[in-house]
């Protein structure tokens, strides 16, 4: 229950929730996402291009640098209540009512437990990529590169927190980009797939070497009627071929094969290999948002329509087909984000009301349980190890730990971003000379065109943990800061 003081986020295990319907937002990129209040109020979903003029000053960049720590919260956990249902907002350190930006940074006020950082598994904030050219809508990761595309029609290529290059594309916003190899794959507003190539002999050089489909296919598959389909009321379109947005895309390495997922309600299957398009499922009753390969030639769909599906990829003659095999959520609520656990066998979906759902393989895909972080929709979501991360339009990343068992803990909230949090991407953190403590590098890219760039440990103690040693620390019960330490190196994963 909540009380009138606020409390504590908990990740509730099997039990599914209802909330208001809260859709619009999928079809507009304004950074001033509608609230709950106004969610009855549709939007086109060709709106999601912006039309604010936007600075492209090439010069008008630049890289900032933090050293804030974003589990070291100024709690007082004697002052705030308990609650199953409360969001760790509240229990944000940045969530603090003055007025000054300067009285709301967590690291001005020095927090008890300081004199033992080195011993204390910290996740915090490493640096900020801002280029004031465009919202950022995708993000992708290929070695030492960070790709990020944004509704200025540019791909930015970031490398050591600095610009490294950039290419520009003459489609619409990038709503994903993919990489396979040396080959880079982007989706964009206007429904097209364009097909990029890094030069083996200068990593700065990209060139657009194709698209989805190739012309030579779209035209040979437009002179046979068999290939068109009815998308509306006298308006037929080439089934390859996605006629609106592009919202997501997702690899499979294994068969050499990208899946591609639009606000047409379908999604593509394409190979690689000769970039011919193998299928097109026509999937939902609404916008598909998001597209995750799975384990056991499974992939999953999530959509405006409020359902995720299962469908599993069988042999079918000389080539392959998708079928359905099982509706995993059907809601009111709009699908928003899918993400999968790889190791772990567990799906992620994030949805309009602000919950992260989650199913485990090993129980036959039943339902595990709901995280509850956001006071707003999720809009993405990311995996790495035993952590999941969420990002949201409330501005916030919650960090998730599943633990033995199945039940998930929130190591931290992750806050700076002044916009919606679009996109999230992590990789291994190869930096640090620690082999027991597994720490990540965790991108963010942001309606508030900013990129934020943190390191997250996996054994860090989570929130609940740290407001405890915060409360003890100024209660004065502990005898010295040795006793603290044995506490802390206690409460961490071995």
């Amino acid at each position: 229950m909540r009380n009138e003081r606020g409390g504590t986020m908990v990740a509730e295990r099997n039990a599914l929730h209802h909330r208001p319907r809260f859709e619009a937002f999928l079809h507009s990129s304004d950074p001033s996402l509608p609230s709950p209040a106004n969610a009855g109020n549709h939007q086109d979903p060709n709106s999601d291009i912006n039309n604010n003029n936007i600075n492209n000053n090439n010069n008008d960049y630049s890289t900032r640098r933090s050293s804030a720590s974003a589990t070291s919260p100024m709690y007082d956990a004697s002052t705030h209540g308990s609650s199953a249902e409360a969001s760790p907002y509240a229990m944000s350190p940045w969530n603090q009512a003055s007025a000054s930006p300067y009285n709301k940074s967590p690291w001005i006020t020095p927090s008890p437990l300081n004199p033992l950082e080195e011993n204390f598994p910290v996740n915090g904030l490493i640096g900020s990529l801002v280029r004031e050219e465009g919202h950022i809508y995708s993000l992708a990761v290929n070695g030492d590169l960070l790709y990020t595309g944004s509704d200025s029609k540019n791909i930015r290529v970031w490398k050591n927190l600095k610009e490294f290059t950039g290419f520009k594309s003459k489609s619409g916003l990038i709503k994903a980009i993919v990489i396979s190899g040396e080959k880079i794959f982007t989706g964009h507003q206007d429904g097209k797939i364009r097909v990029w190539k890094v030069s083996t002999k200068n990593p700065s050089n990209h060139r657009r070497v194709g698209s989805l489909p190739t012309l030579k296919d779209f035209i040979r598959s437009s002179m046979n009627p068999k290939n068109y389909v009815e998308v509306r009321r006298h308006r037929n379109v080439v089934r390859i071929r996605h006629f609106d947005a592009v919202s997501c895309m997702s690899m499979n390495e294994d068969q050499g094969l990208l899946y591609t997922g639009s606000w047409d309600k379908t999604f593509k299957v394409w190979r690689i290999a000769d970039s011919k398009c193998l299928e097109s499922v026509a999937a939902h009753d609404d916008a598909v948002n998001s597209v995750v390969v799975g384990f056991e030639s499974l992939v999953f769909t999530g959509s405006a329509d409020g359902t995720v599906k299962v469908w599993r990829r069988e042999l079918q003659g000389k080539g392959t087909t998708h079928v359905l095999v099982q509706t995993l959520l059907k809601q009111e609520n709009a699908v928003t984000a899918l993400a999968m656990n790889q190791e772990a066998a567990v799906v992620y979906c994030g949805s309009s009301d602000g919950l992260v759902n989650y199913w485990d393989w090993e129980k036959h895909l039943s339902h595990g349980g709901v995280l509850r972080g956001h006071k707003l929709a999720v809009l993405c979501l990311s995996t790495a190890g035993n952590l999941v991360f969420s990002g949201s339009a409330d501005k916030n990343i919650c960090v998730w730990r599943r633990e033995e068992g199945g039940a998930h803990s929130c190591l931290s909230v992750l806050t700076g971003h002044t916009g919606p949090v679009k996109c999230l991407t992590v990789v291994e953190d190869y930096g640090t000379e620690d082999k027991v403590d597994q720490r990540w590098v965790v991108y963010s890219g942001s309606l508030d065109r900013s990129v934020k760039v943190w390191r997250v440990s996996e054994d860090a103690p989570n929130l609940s943990q740290i407001m405890a040693l915060e409360k003890d620390a100024y209660s004065g019960t502990s005898n010295n800061n040795k006793t603290t330490l044995v506490t802390i190196k206690k409460l961490g994963k071995p």
